[in-house]
């Protein structure tokens, strides 16, 4: 490692430090929140924390506009910056945001973090509940003993969830039932979840309709789906 620090040496020391410092964590990196994308997620068992890196080699450009979209989806937010942006990152992040500067000591990363994060006055519960899948929300809808709404769109079932609030669900277990649903996420299986899902909503619209040649359509789509699907299999199982 040379005297400029980059992006790609800060991670996985970085994660290192995260889990030492916050204890039961999960990371998600790279997520895609409105126009930006936040390098890491950090799953807590009550909240999601955006973590934004500044290295050595980036700059300030995009980052009032990122500022933005990471206040919209996280309960908490983080930007860990190199050297050359310890002096002056304060004023680049609300006062609410934590810091963490990195330095190289004797060849190794050295973290420390310079001012904890505060509770994100900004996040907004609808964004949040829009990082789940719609598998996972049908698990929420489930656990808060809702109706299934299967027929229905991921943000429609997202605004009867918030309508909810708090008679009916309680905002904090809310909080902690979402972390624990993305504890519990398998990439390995992500496809095939998602795709059971909408296996399910494709058969029930070819049940309820009644114009014949609507049907026939669906019918197809279903046929289709699950012709491409077995194809993808197949091209996994010869890699």
């Amino acid at each position: 490692m040379g005297e400029t620090i980059l992006d790609k040496d800060i991670r996985e020391p970085l994660f290192d430090f995260l889990e030492e410092s916050f204890g039961k964590i999960r990371i998600i990196e790279e997520k895609t929140m409105g126009r930006s994308r936040a390098d890491i997620v950090m799953i807590t068992p009550d909240s999601l924390w955006g973590i934004e890196i500044k290295s050595d080699a980036d700059t300030y450009a995009r980052l009032s506009r990122q500022v933005k979209d990471y206040d919209k989806y996280f309960d908490r937010n983080i930007v860990v910056v190199g050297t050359t942006h310890a002096m002056h990152i304060e004023e680049h992040v609300p006062d609410y945001w934590g810091i963490i500067t990195v330095e190289e000591v004797d060849g190794h990363l050295d973290f420390y973090i310079l001012r904890r994060p505060q509770g994100n006055p900004k996040c907004d519960l609808k964004k949040k509940l829009s990082i789940l899948w719609r598998p996972e929300l049908y698990e929420l809808q489930m656990w808060a003993d809702m109706p299934k709404y299967k027929e229905k769109s991921k943000d429609f079932v997202i605004e009867k969830i918030l309508e909810r609030i708090p008679d009916k669900i309680n905002e904090a277990e809310l909080n902690e039932k979402i972390s624990e649903l993305l504890f519990d996420r398998d990439y390995n299986t992500v496809q095939e979840q998602i795709r059971e899902y909408r296996k399910g909503e494709l058969q029930k619209a070819i049940e309820k309709e009644t114009d014949p040649q609507k049907k026939l359509e669906l019918m197809v789509e279903q046929a289709s789906k699950a012709r491409n699907f077995t194809k993808k299999k197949r091209r996994r199982r010869r890699r």
